[in-house]
């Protein structure tokens, strides 16, 4: 069979599940030309991820989500029990952050079904289902990728940039040769996801009994998920068997009345890949590294991948910015993963002590700390988790006198059209550009024609935030901000910043030092000279 020659995309992804599926909808926001390619014919319906955070739903949101796209299970609060301490530590999940819940439950083949459903937006972007990536080359330009097809056949497509979105045992990570270090656990796991269950739940429970630890939750759909830790002696095809798995959820509810939708047991991993980059190969989500379950952030942790690195492959690829800056996707991702898989490692120590000693010392322990106020809220607000701020990548250093986190995340909130009385998420304001915004002033004021040219054509745009209750002279293309998130939240009346794509903070300062400002986020871009005129505008991009 003759080998065929497929069209040459810009990037293309192996992997189509939730991390390559929301990839490719955050690239086709700019015309990225995308061919995304997976071996699995099918969404796969086995238990998988149940819990996003509000970073992950924010990531969603500018992967063109909406709110109610897909179902989600507000979690009010999380317990942890042990059978000697009762209640001995809790996490507070309710409220809000940047316009999301902290915390959620969803229903994982829907979530995909839905990202891949939105890709139909943009004719930029073609999907392949039971295709197998055979190998790939690199080349000076990019990559010579070789598929196998559906029917049989074998193809070859030039891509300028290759991503292993294709899960932990990855192929394009063992064909890069990179060291996957870590561990595993000993242990297996068996996932029970049931409906009908007569005993309804709102939160999310960890029995912490060293016996046996079950992490217990409400789900959409009226679902709940157990998670039965095997004892040794235990094997996948016993405690897979529907009777075994009935008898483990008596404690919880009349047996007959439920419907017991999947099962699956797993072994859970705590690994990094050793690059998360090489040449114009990446790797996103469990290609890169794997988090164990106890604290949620195993997807979390994918979708900030592909949130980094979407923006940063299309600007390259549109020719608006140089090929040094995806160097700071595995600089600016790597050591927060890491960072993660530590919390993670932290809650099963809680979750499933080795034995009755270890627990009664750390649930005594956690009990103990929880009487300490200060100490009770680092635990309860979740303080612990690892912030999504880089210590390092691409951004202007911390200075003196700046005001906001260069590096981290600029906050969301609520907004206002001052044309339209549209009221927004400020994300979905400020869209998918790179942006000069204004707190309280005209951030475009002190730039000249040149300047605004140049920014333009490095794919970049200026927004006005003004206070609720404007002044009468703000312009028409400016939001006012209800709920001062912005300003003076996050910035005083008279500042400026620019913020990535992904929403991270480049660089900030008084507004008369806006044109140093946008010099130096152009040099940090590489864009020193005007891009060529043809580029694409992201889409939903506003005019400056």
């Amino acid at each position: 069979m003759q080998e065929i020659n497929l069209p040459a995309v810009d990037v293309l992804i192996v992997g189509y599940g939730p991390v390559g599926a929301t990839l490719a909808n955050l690239l086709g926001r700019y015309g990225v030309r995308t061919l995304v390619v997976d071996k699995a014919t099918e969404i796969f319906r086995a238990p998988r991820a149940i819990a996003l955070d509000n970073e992950a739903l924010r990531i969603l949101q500018m992967a063109g989500l909406e709110e109610g796209a897909f179902d989600t299970v507000a979690i009010p609060a999380v317990h942890m029990r042990s059978p000697m301490f009762g209640d001995y530590a809790r996490i507070a999940a309710a409220g809000q952050i940047d316009g999301h819940p902290k915390l959620v439950t969803f229903f994982q083949p829907q979530l995909e079904a839905v990202l891949r459903e939105r890709l139909a937006r943009y004719d930029s972007v073609q999907a392949m289902t039971g295709v197998e990536l055979l190998g790939f080359e690199p080349q000076a330009e990019g990559v010579t990728v070789k598929l196998k097809l559906a029917d049989g056949a074998t193809a070859k497509v030039s891509a300028r940039f290759l991503v292993g979105a294709d899960g932990a045992n990855s192929k394009v990570r063992q064909d890069l040769g990179l060291g996957f270090g870590g561990r595993t656990f000993a242990q297996d796991w068996l996932v029970v996801d049931a409906k009908r269950v007569p005993n309804p739940i709102h939160d999310i429970e960890f029995i912490c009994d060293p016996a046996r630890p079950v992490p217990h939750m409400v789900a959409p759909g009226d679902r709940q998920r157990w998670e039965f830790m095997l004892r040794p002696g235990e094997t996948r095809e016993q405690m897979e068997r529907p009777e075994v798995v009935r008898q483990l959820l008596a404690p919880w509810a009349r047996t007959e009345d439920i419907e017991i939708e999947r099962v699956a047991v797993y072994r859970f991993h705590a690994r990094v890949a050793d690059r998360f980059s090489q040449g114009r190969v990446f790797l996103v989500g469990d290609a890169a590294h794997i988090t164990p379950p106890f604290a949620g952030q195993g997807l979390v942790a994918g979708l900030r991948d592909v949130a980094n690195l979407s923006w940063k492959l299309a600007w390259v690829a549109q020719g608006r910015a140089d090929l040094r800056i995806l160097d700071s996707y595995d600089v600016e991702r790597r050591p927060h993963a890491k960072a993660i898989i530590n919390l993670a490692l932290f809650m099963g120590k809680l979750v499933m002590p080795s034995n009755r000693i270890a627990a009664f010392l750390t649930h005594g322990l956690m009990r103990t700390l929880g009487l300490v106020p200060r100490l009770k809220r680092v635990f309860e607000e979740l303080e612990i988790k690892p912030q999504n701020r880089f210590s390092q990548g691409l951004f202007a250093k911390r200075e003196r006198g700046a005001r906001l986190d260069r590096g981290g995340l600029l906050p969301q909130g609520w907004v206002r059209s001052v044309a339209d009385g549209r009221i927004v998420l400020s994300d979905d304001a400020i869209g998918p550009q790179l942006t000069l915004i204004g707190f309280g002033t005209d951030p475009q004021t002190a730039l000249d024609a040149d300047l605004r040219a140049r920014w333009r054509a490095a794919g970049g745009q200026a927004l006005q935030i003004a206070p609720r209750g404007r002044p009468a002279d703000v312009p028409a293309n400016a939001w006012e901000d209800l709920n001062g998130t912005l300003l003076p939240g996050a910035a005083p009346p008279g500042w400026v910043a620019i913020v990535r794509p992904d929403r991270t903070v480049l660089i900030d300062g008084p507004a008369d030092d806006a044109p140093a400002l946008v010099q130096r986020a152009l040099a940090l871009l590489g864009s020193a000279a005007p891009a060529p005129a043809s580029l694409p505008a992201p889409i939903g991009a506003r005019a400056a």
